[in-house]
Formats: C-alpha cells, structure tokens, sequence
C-alpha cells in the first residue's frame, strides 16, 4: 500500500512538471499580422527595414538594388527566411542571393535551404530560403554562433547583365523561427541583446532616462530572455525525483519484513 502511495504521488509530480515543458515546445507564435506589415525595404544596414516574426514583408525594386531588412530573434530560436522575387517578363539569367547577418554584422551560414538560386531567362519568379542555427544564450568570442538580438537580411542580384540592369522586380520576404527549447540551452548569457543603439540606451537610463534615438525598435512579444531559464530545469527536476524514488523503491524491496522475532529460551 505504502509503495502504491508513492508511485501516485511520483506521477502527479511528473505530470505537473511536464506541463511546463510541453508548452515550451510549441513553436513561437506569430508577432503580429500581415496587417502592418512593411512594404518597402532598405539600401544597407543602417537603412534596414525592421520586419517582425510573422510577418510578409514586400518592397518593390530595381534588378542591381541591395534591399535590406532586420527582424529579432531570441534565445532558443531557429529562424528560416524565405524571400520570393517576381521578374520582369523579358530578362536574361539571373542569380539570385540571400545572406544573414548577425547583430555584429557577422554572416550567418545555413543549415540547409536554397540560399542562392539562378532564374533562367523568361522565368517568372524565384524563391530563396536560409535556415539559421538556433540562436544561443551566450557563445565564446571567437565562435560565430548565432546570438540574441537584430539579424539582417540582404536581398540581390549577382552577375547581372548590363540589359538586365535596372528593371522593376517586386521582392517579398518572411521570416518565422522554431523554439528549440532546453535541448540548445547553454550556461551563461550575454549582458544585452546584440540591438543596434542598445548601448546608447542603456547610458541614457543610467543618466535621466531621456529620450534618444533607438535604432532598433523590434523585440521578442515576450521581451528578451535572461537566458538561464528553459525547459532543462524541468527535466532535471525529473531526472532527480525518478532518482529519490528508484533509492526509495529499493530500500523498501531490499530491508526485509524486519527484526527477526525474539524466541523465549528453552521454547
């Protein structure tokens, strides 16, 4: 009886911890709508458009332009961007690129999507996508692993023939990311995002908290994560309660019904 209490008990626990744990392996939910949406994008990086998670951003564009957009992305993240580029009826071969950079304007490798593709003539569109790898809480100064905060996007033509250039293309792009959860969690954490004019800001609130021109306005629904919370914790909370009740279970199974019964001498 007293193990059956134990083994109930031990599965309330479980359920209640994994409550947490599930919710966190959702995917992260869309920013907002299309409904705001940009529709125009920059010509380099401090010109970048911000576009937030979710949203389908358009811009309309000359072959031989750099477009350029920035989007937010948080610790525990995977992005994927998709651009798709409507051309012109009559043009020669063109290729097509997108590249992403970090906060610190470092290229981003992906893991795996079409990053360059090349449009034989007379073709109407072309579609492009870049898998990033998770986003990481805080990583060693010479990696270049991808950390919290603005990542931009670069959007061109390369190789371009001379007839080509100049004619009106339309470009859109999407960026939406997976929550990978406790399984890229690491110790530690940056002091700040890596935002354009965070460190302006910070000053500024140390000083009086004057108002001062912010470079970058987009963050996480949630606000940025400290990064030493995730879904590990629950785990290893898991982990050490299957622990006490396995040393539980075996003390019970192994003592033996007790002390042998005293014999009166002589019986």
């Amino acid at each position: 009886m007293r193990i059956t209490r134990v083994l109930s008990t031990a599965l309330l626990v479980l359920g209640l911890a994994a409550a947490p744990a599930a919710a966190d392996s959702t995917p992260s939910p869309s920013a907002s709508g299309d409904a705001k949406a940009p529709t125009s994008a920059g010509t380099s990086f401090r010109t970048a458009v911000e576009v937030d998670q979710g949203q389908t951003a358009t811009a309309s564009a000359s072959t031989g332009d750099y477009l350029y957009w920035s989007f937010p992305a948080d610790t525990g993240q995977r992005p994927t961007v998709t651009a798709k580029v409507k051309l012109p009826e009559q043009h020669a071969g063109q290729r097509w690129q997108v590249d992403v950079y970090d906060g610190l304007r470092r290229r981003q490798a992906c893991q795996y999507g079409a990053q360059t593709r090349t449009a034989a003539p007379g073709t109407a569109s072309v579609e492009l996508a870049c898998v990033l790898r998770t986003v990481r809480a805080w990583s060693e100064p010479w990696a270049d692993d991808p950390l919290p905060g603005t990542y931009y996007v670069r959007l061109t033509a390369t190789g371009l023939k001379t007839s080509d250039l100049g004619l009106p293309v339309g470009a859109e792009l999407r960026v939406d990311s997976k929550d990978i959860g406790g399984a890229a969690a690491v110790d530690g954490s940056l002091a700040e995002p890596l935002v354009p004019g965070v460190a302006v800001k910070s000053a500024q609130e140390e000083d009086d908290a004057s108002a001062g021109a912010v470079l970058s306005s987009l963050e996480p629904d949630d606000g940025w994560t400290s990064g030493w919370w995730s879904d590990r914790w629950v785990w290893t909370g898991i982990g050490a309660v299957l622990a006490a009740l396995a040393g539980i279970g075996g003390y019970t199974l192994t003592r033996g019904p007790g002390r042998p019964r005293q014999v009166p001498p002589g019986a």
